[in-house]
């Protein structure tokens, strides 16, 4: 039996393709895995709103990266901070009793 179908479109023409569904579940493991997220907050995120966190996340990461090699440059360069006490140290005082 020779079967025609009616509709000329690939079958996968309806749902979701393999590799949208690949991309949402990298945004899951990356909003769990440096997030904190669960995994079932981000499935229940709107799209947008997910997408915009992953973002967030993404530059959030990055600054910090980059804020964590300028810190290393600095300090191989001789240019590092200490910390001094100044004039927010507590004065001494005396504990002899006055008679």
């Amino acid at each position: 039996m020779n079967r025609t179908w009616r509709c000329r479109s690939p079958r996968t023409f309806f749902g979701l393709t393999d590799d949208y569904m690949e991309s949402v579940y990298e945004q899951f493991f990356f909003l769990k895995y440096s997030g904190g997220w669960s995994v079932t907050e981000a499935y229940n995120l709107p799209i947008g709103l997910r997408k915009w966190f992953v973002e967030r996340l993404a530059k959030q990461l990055k600054d910090e990266k980059e804020a964590i090699e300028e810190a290393q440059r600095n300090a191989g360069s001789g240019r590092s901070q200490t910390y001094t006490l100044g004039d927010n140290s507590p004065k001494p005082q005396s504990y002899s009793k006055k008679y």
